[in-house]
């Protein structure tokens, strides 16, 4: 790990959501390993317990961003665990219609899950943390907003109109927070870490072969590496 002193990721506050598998369990990994402080939200909670106990230092928290209920209080623990918020990062996802549907046969509530899980929930979360945040740029750290999108999300593929729809939507979103908090000094960014091997990706396409795929590790790399750089870029301004 590097020195402190030239280490941009010393003592940064992340929270991760979809913490417990694939991309997210990834991201949990790096970011811990360069020496961020984190917060991971899954559903599952023994699954949380696991993870917490694998990567010391990290933070489980166990709920459902989809769900309306549970948003200011993930907000609050994300909150208590670090003691502010630098960096959130929007992972947890739903295709919808399991298995993949064409929408003339997906259920209307199966959209609405796709909707809830991966545009509705980052935008209540981000929302609920926008204060975090804030008080992060105020604070001279540049805060961002990382949300997961997908190419689904700008090609038109048959039987993924769900998520394609929802993940389409989220990057737009991304767009929008990022015109209206940059003066702010909070940043959005909608990144698509391509196709991986994951548990969501073998839902959709069981027949897939793995080794065609990117492996969950290199696409954490890869987004944790670009928030290095946005890092370094604002510490050199500063």
């Amino acid at each position: 790990m590097n020195n402190i002193h030239d280490n941009p990721f010393h003592g940064l506050r992340v929270a991760v959501t979809g913490g417990t598998s694939g991309l997210g369990l990834a991201l949990v990994s790096a970011l811990r390993e360069r020496g961020a402080e984190v917060a991971f939200i899954a559903r599952d909670a023994a699954h949380v317990a696991e993870v917490a106990r694998r990567l010391p230092g990290t933070h489980g928290i166990a709920g459902d961003v989809s769900r309306k209920t549970e948003t200011h209080a993930l907000a609050i623990q994300v909150g208590n665990a670090l003691g502010g918020l630098d960096l959130l990062i929007n992972n947890a996802s739903s295709l919808g219609p399991v298995p993949l549907a064409l929408l003339a046969d997906t259920d209307c509530e199966d959209l609405e899950t796709a909707l809830a899980t991966n545009l509705v929930g980052p935008f209540r979360l981000t929302k609920a943390l926008l204060g975090a945040l804030g008080a992060s740029a105020r604070e001279g750290r540049r805060p961002l907003v990382v949300n997961i999108t997908s190419d689904a999300a700008v090609t038109a593929y048959a039987g993924w109109g769900a998520y394609g729809a929802s993940k389409a939507a989220l990057a737009h979103l991304s767009r929008i927070w990022d015109e209206e908090l940059r003066e702010h000094g909070v940043r959005v960014w909608a990144v698509d870490p391509g196709d991986m091997d994951t548990p969501l990706h073998a839902l959709a396409v069981p027949d897939a072969d793995p080794a065609t795929l990117k492996r969950p590790a290199t696409a954490a790399a890869e987004i944790v590496d670009a928030v290095a750089r946005h890092l370094d870029r604002v510490e050199a301004l500063g």
